[in-house]
């Protein structure tokens, strides 16, 4: 794989409809996970017992990755769950303005669509107050209910660790897997929350059966540790590479990211900006690995690209609507000046 780590060019247009669900041309991206309506502080700089007004979006980071491929003009569907509720019904058609295929997300009975809310402390401490208990629709999914087609076909799926965290997702991610039979650029994005796990072991053991099924593998150091042991990049990959997967990236925060294939390694120190909201920035950094992958890109490049989409992202407030536009990023990375505060509350994306 040394300086290819993709295989055609294909750069096919947005998200489509539902009516298109059963149409022979695969989907670009088929993602799997969470889904919510963040609702996102309009006053930085204090806790949430002190805000005065809030601004509602679409998030989850498997959406988050979908609507951020959409953005490139990627045919991108998500399989989700939403109660059935107005938050619900916030989401599906939320995901559906931002170009991603909502034919796979659907209601489900029992438990609300999620909110989740956070507090905004530049440049580096944002704390996330997930409300999803007990459990939430988007670990509601049945492994007989899957789009199998679409999941086989798909030319990236896209799974985090958190649906792992308790059945029926569990089951349904292994189901989804087993029917993909590891097809390249099978993703596991390595998403550990511990308020989702009873401990970090669980959670080890779930994701060393995952990797058995993937072929990419994302995560920063912390989540290397619960998926492989070890914190230091270099042998985290050698670890992820040890797992059979054929692409291993290393988040390391401010010093950067690390891609390792079996015959390359490239290290890709961060883009400067001012950082208003860190949270979107890794599913960003994950929609611009998926669109890099997908044009067939040599491996600094897409590390590039991503970084700056990231950067983008960590300048805005938001995570979904914040997602950039390839001509944005490339815009960047030609100029090469760091990245300043959006000024604004919210994009229209």
């Amino acid at each position: 794989m040394a300086g290819n780590v993709a295989g055609s060019t294909d750069t096919r247009g947005g998200g489509a409809s539902a009516d298109a669900a059963g149409a022979d041309a695969a989907y670009d991206l088929v993602a799997m996970g969470r889904i919510s309506a963040d609702i996102y502080p309009l006053q930085s700089g204090v806790g949430l017992e002190d805000v005065q007004t809030f601004q509602k979006f679409l998030g989850g980071s498997a959406t988050n990755v979908a609507v951020a491929a959409a953005r490139y003009g990627r045919r991108a569907a998500l399989i989700t769950r939403t109660g059935h509720d107005p938050f619900g019904r916030y989401v599906r058609a939320e995901a559906a303005r931002l170009g991603v295929d909502p034919v796979f997300i659907t209601e489900v009975d029992g438990p609300p669509t999620p909110v989740t809310f956070c507090e905004v402390f530049p440049p580096d401490d944002f704390p996330l107050y997930f409300y999803r208990y007990p459990i939430a629709p988007d670990l509601l999914i049945e492994a007989d209910e899957l789009p199998l087609q679409a999941i086989r076909e798909a030319r990236i799926f896209w799974a985090t660790v958190t649906g792992l965290s308790q059945e029926p997702s569990r089951t349904a991610h292994f189901a989804a897997w087993e029917a993909r039979g590891r097809r390249r650029h099978t993703v596991l994005d390595l998403d550990y929350r511990p308020m989702f796990w009873p401990h970090p072991d669980e959670a080890g053991a779930q994701v060393a059966k995952a990797l058995e099924h993937v072929t990419v593998a994302v995560g920063n150091r912390e989540e290397c540790e619960v998926a492989v042991g070890e914190t230091d990049p270099q042998r985290a990959a050698d670890a992820l590479l040890e797992r059979g997967v054929e692409l291993a990236i290393v988040k390391q925060g401010p010093k950067g990211v690390l891609a390792a294939t079996p015959d390359e390694r490239v290290e890709v120190l961060p883009f400067p900006v001012e950082v208003v909201n860190g949270l979107g920035a890794g599913d960003a950094f994950g929609g611009a690995l998926c669109h890099g992958l997908l044009n067939g890109w040599e491996l600094r490049r897409i590390l590039e690209f991503a970084n700056v989409a990231g950067a983008i992202v960590a300048s805005r407030l938001e995570c979904s609507t914040a997602m950039p536009t390839a001509g944005e990023v490339e815009g960047h990375l030609a100029s090469r000046q760091p990245i300043g505060a959006a000024t604004n509350g919210s994009r229209d994306a």
